[in-house]
């Protein structure tokens, strides 16, 4: 069993990915980031639904909804980790959207047979806080999603 580190411990992880518009990278980012969040103590649940299912429906959405998996679009990771919380910025080349508008509740029986519209419902739901911003000099517009979820 791993010792718990206080959150008051001041250790911090950044790290930056940048990967191409293609879904199998999706499974190697979510890792990169899980790595530092257990390493500072994060919860077992946490690291078993709250990251790895947020992070990968937010990458899968810049992937497939905002790049299109265009090939020449890529998408960026970029993670903050402490001991007090984890903050995930995942930036897209697409079209700017509505992030209140895009979101659907998959337990309304209008819904439950649909196969989209699940994600960012997901995200919301095993995360603190998700928020969209405009992308800064992404081309054509961008998109940036920022997941923040404190440790348990």
């Amino acid at each position: 069993m791993a010792a718990l580190i206080p959150p008051d411990a001041g250790l911090r992880v950044s790290l930056e990915v940048v990967i191409p518009s293609d879904v199998a990278y999706i499974e190697r980012v979510v890792d990169l980031v899980r790595h530092p969040c257990a390493e500072l103590a994060y919860n077992a649940h946490q690291l078993a639904l709250n990251v790895p299912v947020a992070l990968s429906e937010a990458i899968s959405n810049a992937i497939l909804r905002a790049n299109n998996e265009d090939p020449i679009k890529r998408v960026l990771v970029r993670a903050e980790i402490d001991t007090r919380q984890l903050v995930v910025d995942v930036q897209d080349e697409g079209e700017p959207f509505d992030l209140d508008g895009n979101i659907r509740d998959a337990t309304d029986p209008e819904n439950l047979e649909r196969e989209d519209g699940r994600g960012l419902f997901l995200m919301r739901a095993l995360m603190d806080r998700v928020e969209r911003f405009d992308a800064n000099g992404a081309a054509p517009g961008g998109n940036v999603v920022r997941l923040t979820l404190a440790r348990a």
